[in-house]
């Protein structure tokens, strides 16, 4: 039920997912909404889980919100997961929210403190990715090194990666450049298991040096809305002078291409990273495709054994924040 045009999205989206993969899906939320979605839909593969609440997104206090509403949408969803009845958890609603009900859910992976959610971003190269970008607002040092040993572990899984390039997110190149946190960290992560560059500036993090970027939450999920908000920006610009010139097939052609390689939508959601489930948390503004592409993502951690193998990474890495 979460997200800015739930259901109808989100089922619309769960749907093209039953149509275009292996998988089936578990509906959560109020079932009359939901019905009235799916409409003549093939509901071989398809079961509602009717609960009478949600999460709303300007609930102030996740914590306080699941308390109150024990039948929450969420909640029940990652309780399910949880029991079996489903491989993974996939939501657009609020954020921290989802995170909490995942906790709670699932517990955390071992030798992990923190949860991490990694935004699959876009590069002059091919697609990075940037974490933490609000699942942890505040960070420890050991907490930085864990998140860069689980985005390693995400870059070798997803994007085939033999040893993906961490960089960490700073004000400047130099390790004695930043605040406590990350020069505490740049020591930490020089010491790991890990293929560590060296700092990455804001304005470095899409040129593709660094194929996994690390930093805290605040700083990752105001860098990530940033970023959303001047993709806006350059798209609206660009149809702007296009629409008031005489263009031709390949200029719209390359304005697509521009647009498929900058659309959050093309990569579903963030996985979160570090709970002992697999999550993924949608953009509030998730289109159908988005949806789409998020369950296609949990399908894929799901029958690769990613937690696993995220399990096993850290278990060798040995590090902890306490």
């Amino acid at each position: 039920m979460g997200g800015d045009d739930a259901p109808q999205h989100i089922v619309d989206g769960a749907v093209a997912a039953v149509r275009h993969f292996d998988l089936g899906v578990l509906l959560v939320g109020r079932a009359s909404g939901i019905e009235a979605q799916l409409g003549a839909a093939d509901r071989q593969r398809i079961r509602i889980l009717d609960t009478p609440d949600a999460v709303d997104m300007m609930d102030p206090s996740p914590a306080l919100t699941l308390r109150r509403k024990p039948l929450a949408s969420i909640k029940v969803a990652a309780d399910a997961v949880a029991r079996g009845e489903a491989s993974a958890l996939v939501s657009a609603g609020h954020t921290g929210a989802t995170v909490m009900a995942a906790h709670g859910a699932f517990g955390m992976l071992p030798g992990v403190d923190r949860p991490a959610l990694a935004a699959v971003i876009p590069t002059r190269r091919k697609p990075a990715l940037l974490l933490d970008v609000g699942a942890s607002v505040e960070c420890r040092p050991p907490h930085l090194l864990q998140f860069a040993v689980m985005g390693s572990m995400f870059a070798r899984v997803v994007y085939d990666i033999a040893s993906p390039r961490i960089g960490l997110l700073s004000i400047g190149h130099e390790e004695t450049k930043g605040n406590e946190l990350t020069r505490e960290a740049h020591q930490l992560l020089k010491a790991a298991p890990v293929h560590f560059i060296g700092n990455v500036e804001a304005r470095d993090v899409y040129s593709g040096n660094a194929d996994v970027i690390v930093c805290d939450g605040f700083t990752g999920n105001v860098a990530l809305k940033t970023s959303e908000g001047l993709v806006e920006l350059v798209e609206g610009l660009l149809s702007e002078e296009l629409s008031s010139t005489i263009t031709n097939i390949f200029t719209r052609r390359a304005l697509r291409h521009f647009r498929m390689r900058v659309d959050y939508s093309e990569y579903g959601g963030a996985p979160l990273l570090g709970v002992a489930g697999v999550t993924i948390v949608g953009h509030g503004r998730s289109s159908a495709k988005a949806v789409r592409n998020a369950v296609a993502m949990a399908y894929r951690f799901a029958t690769t054994h990613f937690i696993d193998r995220v399990g096993q990474e850290i278990a060798a890495a040995a590090i902890t924040g306490h």
